[in-house]
């Protein structure tokens, strides 16, 4: 493995821009349908091309890349929000609420609905503690 390593090409400057500008892309509209191609498109590239060099610029694949930003997304808006887990899948960019449903299972390691739950119990715990238990040397006085 490590023969292989030295006998890549390092990557051209033009080319790191051109993934970085698809990388953006793939950030600003990962709500929306997106295939490998728009992105290799947006980077003037042929598909394996940029799939190939997306992953030697950023250690994971542009799909890896993709569903994470929606995993985070859809984590930050069952905290956040009081959209339906339906709903939240649409938002996200997933049309298929048990694809959606399985690989946040499989990425999170719970389901949407216990993620919510679990949120929703630690931010009311959190603001009962956090307003109860001041540490003595903050208050100024000891003992």
């Amino acid at each position: 493995m490590a023969v292989q390593e030295k006998l890549r090409k390092p990557i051209c400057v033009e080319s790191r821009v051109l993934v970085y500008r698809a990388r953006d892309l793939m950030a600003e509209g990962f709500d929306r349908p997106l295939t490998l191609n728009d992105a290799a498109k947006e980077a003037c590239l042929s598909p394996f091309h940029f799939h190939r060099l997306f992953a030697q610029t950023f250690g994971q694949t542009p799909h890896d890349f993709l569903t994470a930003r929606r995993i985070e997304a859809a984590k930050r808006l069952l905290v956040q929000s009081d959209l339906s887990i339906t709903e939240i899948c649409f938002e996200i960019g997933y049309s298929s609420l048990g694809s959606f449903s399985s690989l946040f299972q499989r990425e999170v390691g719970c389901s949407p609905r216990d993620y919510r739950i679990g949120a929703a119990k630690f931010h009311s715990l959190h603001r009962i503690w956090s307003h109860r238990f001041v540490p003595l040397c903050l208050t100024g006085r000891m003992f």
